[in-house]
């Protein structure tokens, strides 16, 4: 049996398909389901580790993004596109796989654009309510379209739609308090908040916290992920914000968290503070509290809709960017520490929206569409 895994761009994209992989394996393993083959088709490996990790072939496939603005580089990509449609097609060829399974993101287009043309079934998931421009294209000739959000169901035919929820990493549903502190460098006794912008990282949000730094370190800890291109910027500017403050110790940041300090910085966590992408899924399953500042503009607003669907909850309260400010992110972070009932009420809130399953069900999905091809 040969499964392709495809999607990519950014880690909202990626680490759903290695939680699916690792469901794929875990019941492959359990079922005795042999001559198993995992593919993954991208432009880049975006994690060549964890593909190793998880048993995944790396297939290298050309893809240009599909820019909204006036660029120069729109003209080039379309002819890396043509490339990859190509590529992805004649590779498809060759291996011949199952079912595809579909992230969406750019890099997906051309595998799912030859999966179509070679008659491969194809399994969609969307993260996000509003969906991609490449799941609306995969959409019309998918097999199954999973989906995050209920109110994602308008958008799709209906007799092929599973709500499932978003797919998070086995080790990331347990998240780790003992020996968090020491690893991370934080003190015992003083509550924390995590600040992520997802795995690129979100300057805007940056520049909030590192504006509220010096109000917020005296009565919380600070674990702030800046994203890589953002990292040198944050030290240089924390280093003189904090300068001589009897309390800089308790701000600690990273240019990315790999799995395991991610994990601990969700086992001593009181709060985070993050945009509402694939991230609110992994929030929800540690029952967090927490405030999300959707980007003003967004493919579809996506960021904006999630961000209120997630609100209504009771899970989340949300800050436009456009509003946050240090002050305000500053007021709304002690509204919500301060006040025990309201920090409980949006705990079990998160709780009930987790749905830890999500990767096994997508992956009974895939190996059941697969079955059925071989």
């Amino acid at each position: 049996m040969k499964i392709v895994l495809t999607g990519g761009g950014s880690g909202g994209h990626f680490y759903p398909i290695i939680a699916v992989a690792e469901a794929i394996n875990q019941i492959a393993d359990t079922e005795k389901l042999v001559d198993l083959e995992l593919f993954y088709f991208a432009d880049t490996p975006y994690n060549a580790r964890m593909l190793f990790e998880n048993h995944i072939t790396f297939k290298k496939i050309n893809a240009g993004k599909l820019r909204l603005y006036v660029s120069i580089f729109n003209i080039f990509d379309i002819f890396k596109t043509g490339i990859g449609l190509l590529r992805a097609t004649w590779t498809m060829y060759r291996l011949y796989p199952d079912v595809v399974f579909s992230k969406s993101g750019y890099p997906a287009f051309p595998v799912v654009f030859a999966a179509k043309l070679l008659h491969i079934p194809v399994v969609v998931h969307e993260t996000d309510i509003a969906p991609g421009r490449v799941t609306a294209y995969t959409a019309k000739f998918a097999k199954y379209i999973a989906i995050s959000w209920e109110d994602s169901a308008h958008y799709f035919e209906s007799k092929k739609i599973a709500f499932i929820g978003n797919p998070v990493r086995k080790n990331l549903l347990r998240p780790l308090a003992d020996g968090a502190h020491e690893f991370l460098g934080l003190e015992h006794g003083v509550p924390v908040i995590l600040v992520t912008g997802g795995s690129q990282g979100a300057q805007a949000l940056n520049n909030v916290i590192l504006d509220a730094l010096p109000e917020l370190l005296k009565r919380y800890q600070i674990i702030h992920q800046t994203g890589p291109e953002n990292i040198e910027d944050a030290q240089q500017r924390s280093a003189y914000i904090l300068k001589n403050n009897p309390h800089a110790g308790r701000y600690t940041l990273f240019a990315h968290l790999d799995e395991t300090a991610q994990r601990m910085a969700a086992g001593i966590a009181h709060l985070v503070i993050s945009r509402p992408g694939g991230s609110i899924f992994e929030i929800a399953a540690w029952g967090l509290p927490s405030i999300l500042v959707p980007i003003d503009k967004s493919n579809g607003d996506h960021q904006r809709k999630n961000a209120y669907a997630y609100a209504r909850t009771g899970a989340a309260v949300v800050v436009e960017e456009k509003n946050a400010t240090a002050t305000i992110v500053t007021a709304e972070i002690d509204r919500i520490m301060q006040n025990t009932i309201l920090k409980e009420k949006m705990r079990i809130a998160a709780k009930n929206f987790a749905k830890p399953d999500a990767a096994r069900l997508i992956a009974q999905i895939v190996l059941q569409v697969a079955l059925k091809h071989e």
